[in-house]
């Protein structure tokens, strides 16, 4: 089987106006930062005592975030409407975007649900999720008779 590279790796030269045409159409950032996923990147701990539960979520402010707890069911969502200075004057491009996600976990039943605290800072949200006292590993040594 032979391998052929067409064009060799160039861009049609026929007609460039339809390259930079495309090339400029897919490489928009408004159409780009569309098709990028706006779902946060999320980390999770677990010590003895506690589960800690971050989420990347960089330029939000704390009045942004809605945090529910259905349940065994742990919900963080955020909305922010960004809109261009309407009193600018000649505008070449105008763009109004409308951001939200929301992200559900499901809680293990060892969680004390009336322990569970949220912090933002630096573009993090970190929930921190107590256990129960009768759900904590306890290590104890245990002596051969």
């Amino acid at each position: 089987m032979t391998l052929v590279k067409f064009n060799n790796g160039l861009k049609n030269n026929a007609h460039p106006f339809f390259n930079d045409v495309f090339d400029s159409l897919l490489n928009d950032s408004y159409i780009g930062d569309k098709l990028v996923a706006r779902v946060p990147a999320v980390n999770i701990a677990e010590n003895d005592n506690e589960f800690h539960i971050e989420l990347a979520v960089p330029g939000l402010k704390k009045e942004d975030f809605k945090i529910n707890l259905d349940k065994n069911i742990l919900t963080v969502s955020a909305k922010k409407k960004t809109e261009a200075n309407p009193e600018a004057k000649k505008y070449s491009k105008l763009e109004y975007s409308y951001n939200s996600f929301l992200r559900s976990f499901t809680l293990p039943d060892s969680v004390d649900h009336s322990k569970i605290e949220a912090d933002y800072a630096d573009g993090i949200l970190k929930l921190t999720v107590a256990k129960r006292e009768e759900a904590k590993f306890q290590t104890r040594e245990i002596a051969i008779k």
